[in-house]
């Protein structure tokens, strides 16, 4: 009997490890079974995928020659994690939002989040939320020494600061026993409203604070950045030229280096990208960590950071799903290492959540960390070659903005020239093509639209703060297209309706009637064919029995266009059919139709087009 040594791996002592030409032939021959002859370096491009700033994300990674240096949790460069324990002793702060300007009702829904798994507040206070007077009693019967608040003030800051300063000296709370932040943002209100505010107000008010240990008096938001469409590099860019705007300024008020790096917090976007996401919060720690460094106080630039879900990707159409959205983006921010997590309701962007929205969103956090214990290991994509060679990437694309902006006279400068603004339009425009010919595909909205669903209605919220930077979401172009659906649903009963003309059997049509089917739905158009497939012969009777407005779809095989597109066309127009589409390439039987849609093609022009004939009005 041979006893095999217990080395654990001794099973594949035997075979010889695979190179990465090998893989690359491998990818070759099923590459050219797609009619692709490509090979080597170029085979493996032919998987890979264009992300935004000129990263791209390869089919395979390998362990670098030169591993990047990422320290431990706790010490510079803080890829790992700002603090050496991470979340693992308790978990991130679930932090709530709370958006409302009745005292009483935020006092409510704030109890309520505090009794069932939330662990610190985030209130709009200002003009976009609550009077600064009305801290008070939104604050009734929680424990401020045991519950941090977070403040998203506006230009309210000073009062809105002053006011909760005074509401833990009125109850008590000692100075080392108060955990907030206090929100002031003056760049960041610039960026939402086009207002300048003054940063020595808010220098002075880092001063007053500096012998409360656990209150941070600034903040920097990049979300302004983000929900103008800005990337995630330009989001990091943003963030590093605001953060060094606040240091100057707050240094400059006689605040030691030391003492400014921890009057900052830093507020991100947290996507569906899951990848982007751990990355972007990775990246970001080890830039601060850099500019700290530069500043002389590299033990000093741990950088706090909260991620709240993004409003970009929110939908209004079907906006169950953004449950789905938030949980992967809540788990990439923990994974991330983001400090404090805020999970924004499913119904965020249909006005003031409802009780269960809030419940759901809470919940998210803590399944995530009572049930997956995501938070047991720090850093828990560490080490992966992807996530640390995207990290990497990430970082250098970002920091490259960030000199930009500098270049241009900082922050406040690249605002009030518009560099900023003509930035993020620029890399939102390329976004918005990717989204109208539903490459970057939408769940429930471009893909899958749910035509009779019940409309979610929702208590209106306060009006956002507006007259900077555009808020940009996802779902807007075809929003607005399902909008106009409903204003013809409301005035004639009836959605506007294409007929889809299916051709031959069930095999031979049915990918490419599935594919018409969504495509004119996300437009808010009904789809209607008939049950089996249509003939030269049928197709006029079953287009008259669809009550199409005018618009038909061939749908079947290529072999099959050649054949019958033509006569069944002809067929189509004399039931009164104005165009004829092709569901396929141009090209295939060109002399019959009118219109060809196809993977790729402008999805929204083509059903806005569509509307427009219908006489359905804009």
């Amino acid at each position: 009997m041979t006893v095999l040594p217990d080395d654990g791996l001794s099973l594949a002592a035997e075979f010889p490890d695979a190179t990465h030409e090998q893989w690359q032939r491998l990818v070759e021959g099923v590459l050219r079974k797609s009619g692709k002859e490509v090979s080597g370096e170029a085979a493996e491009d032919a998987l890979s995928t264009k992300l935004e700033d000129g990263l791209t994300t390869r089919p395979l990674y390998t362990a670098p020659e030169t591993p990047p240096d990422t320290g431990f949790p706790g010490f510079a460069p803080f890829v790992r994690g700002g603090r050496a324990e991470g979340s693992a002793a308790s978990g991130w702060d679930v932090r709530q939002r709370i958006a409302g300007t009745d005292p009483v009702r935020v006092n409510d829904a704030a109890l309520a989040d505090l009794e069932n798994g939330t662990t610190s507040l985030w209130l709009a206070v200002g003009d976009a939320g609550l009077p600064a007077d009305g801290l008070g009693r939104a604050l009734e019967g929680v424990y401020l020494d045991l519950a941090p608040v977070s403040l998203d003030p506006g230009a309210q800051f000073a009062e809105s600061a002053r006011a909760l300063l005074a509401l833990y000296a009125e109850r008590g709370v000692a100075p080392e026993a108060a955990h907030a932040s206090l929100g002031a943002d003056p760049l960041g209100h610039e960026a939402r409203t086009g207002e300048a505010l003054d940063l020595a107000q808010a220098a002075a008010l880092a001063a007053d604070t500096a012998a409360w240990p656990h209150v941070r008096a600034l903040t920097v938001d990049a979300l302004p950045y983000h929900e103008a469409g800005g990337s995630a590099a330009e989001e990091l860019g943003l963030s590093l030229s605001t953060g060094v705007a606040y240091l100057r300024a707050l240094t400059e008020a006689g605040l030691s280096t030391e003492a400014a790096l921890g009057e900052l917090e830093f507020r991100y976007a947290a996507t569906a990208d899951q990848f982007l996401t751990i990355a972007k919060l990775r990246a970001a720690r080890r830039l601060w960590a850099r500019i700290a460094e530069a500043c002389g106080a590299p033990g000093a630039g741990a950088q706090r950071q909260h991620a709240v879900t993004s409003p970009v990707m929110m939908t209004r159409r079907d906006p169950w799903v953004n449950m789905l959205r938030t949980t992967i983006a809540c788990m990439a921010a923990g994974v991330g290492g983001a400090d404090a997590v805020t999970v924004l309701p499913f119904d965020q962007e249909l006005g003031l959540p409802d009780a269960f929205a809030r419940r759901i969103s809470r919940n998210t956090s803590t399944i995530l960390l009572e049930e997956s214990h995501l938070a047991r290991v720090i850093d828990p994509a560490g080490g992966s070659y992807y996530v640390e060679q995207l990290t990497d990437e990430l970082a250098h694309a970002a920091w490259e903005f960030f000199q930009t902006i500098e270049k241009a006279g900082g922050q406040a400068a690249a605002l009030r020239s518009g560099l900023v603004a003509e930035r993020l339009a620029a890399t939102w425009a390329a976004r918005s093509k990717k989204l109208a010919t539903r490459r970057e595909p939408v769940t429930g909205v471009s893909e899958f639209p749910h035509l009779s669903e019940k409309p979610v209605v929702r208590e209106p919220a306060p009006a956002p703060l507006t007259g900077g930077l555009p808020r940009v979401r996802r779902d807007e172009a075809y929003e607005a297209l399902r909008a106009r659906s409903d204003v013809h649903l409301a005035a004639t009963g009836k959605r506007p309706t294409v007929f889809l003309a299916a051709l031959g059997p069930a095999a031979a049509h049915t990918a490419r009637a599935t594919f018409a089917s969504n495509l004119f739905q996300a437009g808010g158009i009904t789809p209607v064919h008939d049950p089996v497939s249509v003939t030269p012969e049928t197709a006029a009777a079953a287009y008259a029995a669809s009550g199409a407005d005018g618009m038909a779809v061939l749908c079947s095989s290529d072999a099959l266009y050649e054949e019958q597109a033509g006569a069944v066309a002809a067929a189509l127009r004399s039931a009164g059919a104005t165009t004829v589409f092709l569901a396929g390439r141009p090209g295939t039987a060109a002399a019959a139709v009118d219109e060809y849609v196809f993977a790729g093609c402008d999805a929204v022009a083509v059903l806005s087009s569509v509307l427009d004939r219908m006489g359905v009005a804009s």
